[in-house]
């Protein structure tokens, strides 16, 4: 049996937290505007929330992603 783990990264990478953080942000605005009845900030909150999808995989794409080339992982 070896001893070296295999840890698939969790997706602690500037890629998943940029994705994160900007989905979290659609979300809470998207909320906010659905209790306000502002349906068309709702609807753009929408969007962002897929535009946080989309630079989350660009971002991967581009070396950013837990196994690209421009990801060094931190020691815990």
């Amino acid at each position: 049996m070896s001893t070296e783990s295999v840890e698939p990264g969790h997706g602690n990478s500037p890629a998943a937290w940029t994705s994160v953080i900007i989905m979290l942000a659609a979300f809470t605005i998207g909320t906010i505007a659905f209790v306000l009845n502002l349906s068309w900030l709702v609807w753009a909150s929408a969007a962002l929330l897929a535009a946080g999808l989309i630079v989350g995989w660009i971002l991967a794409r581009s070396g950013y992603g837990v196994n690209g080339p421009k990801y060094s992982p931190k020691d815990h």
